[in-house]
């Protein structure tokens, strides 16, 4: 099962504002008081070392947090939490805090060769939407060069290990289906035209998979793109419409030998004429050669009497 590192940092965080009236003004002002005592005791002067360093020390610990954004706090290489709370604050200025974004954002992945289930070649492309959700493993799980020199994560090489793991899972996936009904009579098939809902929740589920172990989580994924390959889609574009005239030739098909049947019945049962069975299989003839055809036919007359 896997485990979410991450914690809430409950270390020292101060109110900013809080900070600045002892940064900026209460420590100033006792520096000064020190230089100005020190005109009558050496010691006084010693004691402003210390006032100096604090000061600059202070400067450092500020920063400042949105909503949806989380800095990780490293203090000399131990993990000490990921603090999430929005506003102005100070904090120990030797903690290391690195910035990530817990945001969602969007990735269009482009389309991509792949064999479908029965060995067609086709292209195939999709909108991906993730976000941060464990910022432990972001930070100490990946690649260290992820992490950029001012103290963030480089977005462009996260973004890059997720299109990469994304690419890997459609391909996984591309290749359990095929890309069109394969059998007209199985209605329940799963296809990549056909099956778009189940299709995405399959890719998302697999990324989830691949990307875990990053702490990163799919929030959407669904196919944008489906074509056939260059070399074969003038190959398979015929072979849909001759699938879709075979189909509309058994609807025909049906629908006469059901009106042909209904013929029969009517005169029979009416006892308008009483045909031989010679007769009737001219008249099924004549009226499935009419109701079959693609063009109107002319009718001939027999003329010998």
């Amino acid at each position: 099962m896997d485990t979410n590192h991450e914690y809430e940092y409950r270390g020292l965080c101060i109110n900013g504002f809080l900070m600045i009236f002892f940064t900026f003004i209460l420590i100033p002002l006792l520096t000064a008081f020190t230089f100005y005592m020190a005109d009558s005791n050496l010691w006084w002067l010693l004691a402003a070392v210390p006032l100096i360093i604090i000061f600059v020390l202070g400067c450092v610990g500020y920063f400042t947090q949105e909503p949806n954004v989380a800095r990780v706090m490293i203090f000399f290489g131990k993990y000490k939490g990921t603090c999430k709370r929005v506003g102005y604050y100070w904090v120990n200025p030797f903690m290391n805090r690195k910035k990530l974004s817990l945001r969602i954002q969007n990735m269009d992945i482009d389309p991509i060769k792949v064999n479908d289930k029965i060995g067609n070649p086709v292209l195939i492309g999709m909108v991906l939407v993730w976000k941060i959700k464990d910022t432990y493993k972001v930070v100490f799980d990946l690649d260290s060069q992820s992490l950029s020199a001012q103290g963030g994560l480089n977005n462009a090489a996260l973004s890059n290990f997720v299109r990469i793991q994304s690419d890997a899972a459609l391909r996984e996936v591309t290749g359990h289906f095929a890309y069109d009904t394969t059998d007209v009579h199985r209605s329940d098939e799963l296809t990549l035209r056909d099956s778009g809902s189940e299709i995405s929740e399959l890719l998302e589920r697999k990324i989830n998979e691949r990307l875990a172990m990053a702490g990163i989580e799919v929030v959407e994924a669904r196919i944008n793109y489906l074509a056939y390959a260059p070399e074969i889609a003038a190959v398979m574009l015929r072979r849909q419409q001759a699938t879709a005239i075979i189909t509309a030739r058994e609807k025909i098909v049906e629908g006469a030998v059901s009106m042909v049947d209904m013929a029969l019945r009517t005169l029979d049962e009416k006892g308008i004429v009483t045909l031989s069975n010679e007769q009737k299989a001219t008249m099924v003839g004549n009226l499935l050669a009419v109701l079959c055809a693609d063009e109107p036919l002319t009718p001939t007359l027999n003329a010998n009497v």
